[in-house]
Parts: structure tokens; sequence; C-alpha cells
């Protein structure tokens, strides 16, 4: 009842906003993109809004109080104990796991190390570990050896590089690293460089769903023209559901996957230029890399998960009008191969958006992508791929109580009649000091045909995050 609810004022006020267009992907990882993207902080005046792109210039040391000044280095974390609880499962089938009830109980360090190498060179590096007890509390039994090994527990390295100035016009940036490209604050066309983790849709801030790659990157300024180049040796996927999750669609374990090796020939490369000027801004992107999205292939007569090597070719835009801000962004791909055919096709997406600011403390968005295969044919057809997917995203931001206070509610959906599956999510968040808060709120998933919904519909939690940072 409370999903139906959530499910129906969402798509009542969706429609108070948007008359007859929205957006989508086909496969897994592309079905789950935007889910868990966060929602920036709205930008409080123009020049906030189209402020410069990816990384400018290295920062310089911190000086905020004379102890940091003394001292090149820096460090700073946070601690989290995050839970959430499944209430729409429906009880399990004999043999099948039993998600219902608490869902998570995590705890979790995050660690973030600055230091000034010199006047022109730093380094930073970022790191996490948790360890989740809901699943002793629940019995670690009742679940497969791939769940509790994907959930249970993780430590990783997150960026780690070092960066500075060669020249008066040139940065060097060595180390892993997370680049965002594009416009779109919830859906992605051009963003493609970093991979996701998708384990836990909508569950995540954006902050936590790009996985960083190892990388050289260059970025070289003239004018009001930034120009980077990306190397990128590390090959590395989007972390998927594993078997057993509930957010796992599928009821047999997936073929082997066939990850390339690093470096060597299998480099990935992408350049982008980016200009700044009064009142919008552009920026064009080329990347030639791996289809985080595997497709299936028959090898000795046994299928196998192979990722195709695309080509990427795309611009994004912003305008400022007044209180609105009008942002687009188009990209084509060359060299996708899908399941059940033996062809590479072309795809083009184009994404057209807008924010509004004109209440005080609040931000609307709405975000629609249009996703079209080129040279469609009927072994697409067969193999369930549609030719066109729409997905849209709607986004509400409000800050209250001398920003104290932080109320989101985002609406995303797939489907020209936004019914082919999507998700509900209203969230609070309120600082108790300047270095504790606490989240909570309430996810709805909607079943549809856009695989994987169907198989996810009643996978709606509420959640609570208690934040400490240091």
């Amino acid at each position: 009842m409370h999903s139906k609810l959530l499910n129906t004022l969402a798509l009542a006020a969706l429609h108070l906003l948007w008359s007859g267009t929205s957006l989508a992907e086909p496969s897994l990882d592309q079905a789950l993109d935007g889910f868990d993207e966060a929602v920036a902080a709205p930008a409080s005046s123009v020049d906030e809004a189209l402020g410069g792109f990816e990384d400018a210039a290295p920062a310089p040391a911190s000086t905020a109080t004379p102890q940091q000044a003394d001292s090149p280095w820096r460090l700073s974390g946070a601690t989290l104990l995050s839970a959430s609880w499944s209430y729409a499962h429906k009880a399990p089938a004999s043999g099948e796991t039993d998600h219902r009830g608490l869902s998570r109980l995590r705890g979790k360090l995050n660690l973030e190390l600055d230091g000034q190498l010199n006047e022109t060179w730093r380094t930073h590096a970022t790191g996490y570990a948790f360890y989740d007890a809901a699943y002793a509390i629940n019995g670690r039994s009742g679940y497969t050896d791939e769940f509790i090994a994907s959930m249970e527990r993780e430590a990783e390295l997150g960026e780690a590089f070092v960066q500075g100035r060669v020249h008066s016009a040139l940065d060097l940036k060595l180390g892993r690293q997370i680049v965002v490209w594009g416009k779109s604050d919830s859906l992605r066309v051009t963003d493609v460089i970093n991979p996701l983790d998708n384990r836990e849709p909508g569950m995540v801030d954006i902050e936590d769903l790009r996985l960083p790659l190892t990388m050289a990157r260059a970025d070289y300024y003239l004018g009001e023209w930034s120009f980077t180049a990306l190397a990128i040796p590390e090959i590395r996927f989007n972390k998927n559901p594993a078997l057993g999750s509930d957010f796992y669609p599928y009821t047999t374990p997936l073929p082997r996957e066939i990850t390339p090796s690093d470096g060597g020939g299998n480099t990935e490369y992408a350049f982008a230029a980016s200009g700044l000027f009064s009142g919008w801004d552009l920026s064009l992107y080329w990347a030639r890399l791996y289809d985080d999205t595997p497709h299936a292939v028959m090898v000795g007569g046994a299928p196998q998960l192979q990722h195709s090597r695309l080509t990427m070719g795309g611009l994004a835009a912003n305008v400022a009008l007044g209180n609105w801000l009008v942002k687009g962004e188009t990209a084509r791909f060359s060299g996708i191969e899908y399941s059940g055919s033996t062809s590479a096709y072309t795809r083009n997406d184009i994404m057209l958006g807008t924010d509004y600011s004109g209440f005080a403390d609040t931000t609307l968005s709405l975000e629609v992508v249009n996703r079209s295969i080129g040279d469609y044919d009927t072994a697409l057809h067969n193999a369930g791929i549609a030719e066109e997917e729409w997905q849209t995203a709607a986004r509400y931001q409000g800050d209250f109580m001398h920003a104290r206070l932080h109320l989101i509610a985002l609406f995303s959906a797939y489907g020209k009649q936004l019914d082919e599956g999507g998700f509900t999510r209203l969230s609070a968040a309120y600082d108790l000091a300047d270095a504790l808060s606490l989240t909570g709120g309430i996810i709805s998933y909607r079943g549809g045909d856009k695989f994987p919904f169907a198989a996810i519909a009643d996978n709606d939690r509420i959640f609570a995050e208690l934040k400490y940072s240091f």
C-alpha cells in the first residue's frame, strides 16, 4: 500500500512537469544506471552553476587552521552506521534466500589523506572499509556464498594520485582517479569513463558509485578552453548484484565473464575540450574504451560474457537563463554488441534537461534521455532488445532550518509513458552538529517490462544513516 501510494504521488507530480516524453537503455548495467545518482547541491548563482569543469588546477595546501598550515599533510574521514529494512518482500519459496526484514546493518570507515609535496605538486588518497552485521544476525547460512563475499565486508583503495603543474598551462595527474563528464545530475550519456557500483541501486550516493581507475591525465589551458587527455591502462567494469541478492534478476548463475588484461593494446583513451563562456559552457568528448555491459557469446560450445571495444563521440552544454539552467548532452557509440546477435551496432543517445532555482533554497530538475539503436534488425528484435528506449528523472531538493535540514525527492522511470519500471526515493538529512548528521528515507521500486524491474519490484526499503565526520 505504501509503495503504491508513493509511486502514484510521484507519477502525478511528474505529469505536472512533463507532458509526454521520457527515457531508457538496454541490459542489466544500463537498466540500473542513474538509480543511485546523488543529487548535487543547488547552485547559488549562475557563476557557481557554470563554475568550471572536471578538475581544474591543483588545489593549494589548506590554511584553515595554524595546525594545518604547519603541516603539509591532512588526514580526514568519516564513520558511518547505516541500516535498511525490506518491508515488501513476500515469503520465499523453499531453498530461496529470505530477504525480508533487516537488509543492512553496516559500519563503515572512510579515510582521506591530502599532502602538499611542494609549491606545485600535491597528493590525494582515499579508502574505505565496511562490515555488515545484518547477515550474521539473520544467519549467514541463509545466503549464497557469492552474496556474502560481495556484501558482508569490503576494503578498497579509492582515488590515489599525485597532481602537479609541469608548465604554466599544463597540469599532470597520475594514479587512480574519477573523471566526471557531462551535465546531467541523474542520467548518464557522456559520463562514460568510470564504471559504477550497481550492487544496491538507489541506496548509495554518487560519490560512492563511480569506481576509480588508474590513469594518466594531462590538462592544457588556453584562454577560455581546457583540453584533457586520458590514458587508462586499468581495465575495470561495473560491480553488479551477486547471485543470491534480491537485486540479482536471474534464476541461474551467469556465464564466466572475461576481463581483458590491463595495459598494452587494451589501454583505454579519452579526450575532452571544454570552454567556459559568459552564461554558457560547452564540452566536446571522444573516447575509445570497453563497454561496461558484457554480451554473451558461444566459445567452444559454452556461453561466455565478453566486453566490446567501443568508440564514443559526444558533446554537452549548459545555458543559464535567469533562474533556469538548460542542459543537454548527445553521444554516438559505435561497436556495441548484444547477446543474441553477431553484428556490431551504433547507438545515439540524447539528453535534454533543465534546473529551476527560482524558489529560495530549492532546486527543481527534470532530465530526459532517448537511446536509439542504429541499423536495428530482426536479430535484436528476437533477442527482446528494443530499438528505442526512454528514461526520465525528476528531482526536488530543498534546504530548511537555516540549511540544517535537507529534503530530496527523486523519481526515475523508463518508457515513454513512464510505465516500464523505475523507482521513487524520498529522503531527509538533518545536521545534528557540525560534524554529525542523520539521514533517513524510503525507496520504492516499480515493476515493468523494462529488464530487470519485474524481478526487483518488491525490493522496497526504509533506510537510515548516522554519519560523523572528522
